[in-house]
């Protein structure tokens, strides 16, 4: 397929029944079985009131079921990036309801998705998608809120077609499979808008292990959509997938990582920068070291102040969007990344406010003060916490000693915080250090942790 399809048009354009659409094991969906998922779902959400549904799927198949859905049902459909449970109770002011692929400890509504055997019935046309209709996702804020983003359908398709002009002849024949989850953009984008539009199967379930990828189908050949974290993890004495495009995003692959998938793979990994409020902004086929990356066509840079702002066809608002990210620009508009401002950062590809992870740390019992921060021991990055305590939270320190304190600690952060935002390094001072002018300069407050814990 050249053209891509429109979101709208994924079930509605005259395409035949048995066009598979993804598969998990020995399990295959076709187009049939999803355009009768999607109408016995759309006719159950125009029975319910409240426009507003949360997506929290692990399946792909169900969760491209539920996002068209409430699109043709003329919902909202909201992407908060998790299923923990303990947050969406916080979060349900974001939402009427939840749409899943499992029961959840939630108090409020909650309908599980399922996909029922192939049905025989004639497919009767969709109400109609507009292009104007959004999807709205959360991401870490520097505030610690979740900071809402909201997607138009027709941005989703001009990004797919952006993404189709560059990538597409390549795809050919493709299956898709990835080891990065749907709730967020580049998942979003990539294992579900792209595939779709171009009429790809993809794999329903996420690849957790290297394992799961070299035991890929022999006879097949695929997209394999990943980050740098699965990337570094690779086990290359396994036998080689044969995957045909690797593309790879939610943080910059290190050099070293990038020879050993083309060694293991025999390709060179494609990558894509971005962010969530951007959508894709660059890419770069990395055969070398340093290696500068290529805007998208009518992407340009501008200064404001100390940093950069950027516009592109895929932001909507004319004075774009100030990125959190130092960049150096060549005359050419090529680029390199430098590093990035603020206090939002990205460990193992994940966007880390380490505001709400400070605000999360608060809350615990004996903690008055905390400070969040990242750190790096050789080439493995986590959070650092600088506390001080209450006098009742030192008292507790001296009885429970500081290995089964900090275990509580990180036990009580887990309904919360992603993983990978748990503090892996913990420092307790007296208190907190501040300059001048009672600013907490964080490259000091970085020295504390300069010695093995």
């Amino acid at each position: 397929m050249h053209k891509p399809l429109p979101l709208s048009q994924w079930l509605n354009a005259p395409r035949p029944d048995d066009t598979p659409v993804a598969w998990s094991g020995e399990r295959g969906w076709s187009l049939g079985e999803l355009r009768h998922d999607v109408s016995a779902l759309t006719a159950c959400l125009q029975q319910q009131e409240g426009d507003r549904w949360a997506l929290c799927f692990d399946n792909s198949y169900l969760f491209i079921v539920a996002l068209l859905a409430t699109l043709h049902a003329g919902k909202t459909p909201v992407l908060p990036g998790h299923s923990r449970e303990s947050q969406l109770e916080e979060q349900q002011g974001l939402f009427s309801g939840v749409l899943s692929d499992r029961t959840l400890s939630f108090r409020g509504r909650l309908m599980v998705v399922s996909s029922a055997r192939h049905s025989t019935a004639t497919f009767t046309p969709l109400p109609a998608i507009d292009d104007a209709r959004v999807i709205e996702l959360f991401t870490s804020g520097s505030t610690g809120r979740p900071e809402r983003i909201v997607k138009t359908v027709a941005q989703l398709d001009q990004e797919a077609r952006l993404l189709a002009a560059r990538f597409g002849a390549r795809l050919n024949g493709c299956r898709v499979v990835s080891s990065v989850v749907p709730q967020h953009l580049y998942g979003l984008t990539f294992r579900i808008v792209l595939p779709m539009s171009l009429g790809l199967p993809l794999h329903a379930t996420m690849l957790a292990y290297a394992e799961q990828l070299a035991a890929l189908d022999y006879t097949r050949r695929y997209l394999f959509i990943s980050s740098p974290a699965f990337l570094k993890r690779l086990d290359t004495r396994l036998a080689p997938p044969p995957v045909a495009v690797l593309i790879s995003a939610g943080g910059v692959l290190t050099w070293e990582s990038a020879c050993d998938t083309q060694r293991w793979l025999g390709i060179w990994p494609d990558e894509i920068y971005g962010s969530s409020e951007t959508g894709v902004l660059a890419w770069r086929y990395r055969q070398a070291d340093p290696s500068l990356w290529q805007p998208f066509p009518g992407v340009t840079f501008s200064r404001d102040n100390d940093a950069l702002r950027v516009t592109s066809p895929l932001i909507l608002d004319a004075d774009g969007v100030l990125l959190d990210d130092i960049l150096h620009v060549e005359e050419n508009g090529q680029f390199s990344l430098l590093g990035r401002r603020g206090r939002v950062v990205k460990i193992e590809e994940k966007r880390i406010s380490l505001t709400e992870v400070e605000q999360r740390l608060l809350t615990l019992d004996g903690i008055c003060e905390a400070a969040a921060l990242p750190i790096t021991r050789g080439e493995r990055q986590g959070v650092g916490a600088l506390l001080v305590l209450s006098d009742a939270g030192r008292q507790q320190l001296r009885q429970r000693g500081s290995k089964a304190q900090i275990l509580a600690w990180r036990r009580a952060l887990r309904p919360w915080l992603e993983p990978v935002a748990i503090p892996r390094y913990w420092r307790i001072v007296d208190e907190m250090p501040v300059n001048s002018m009672n600013k907490r300069v964080y490259a000091q407050l970085q020295e504390l942790f300069h010695e093995n814990p």
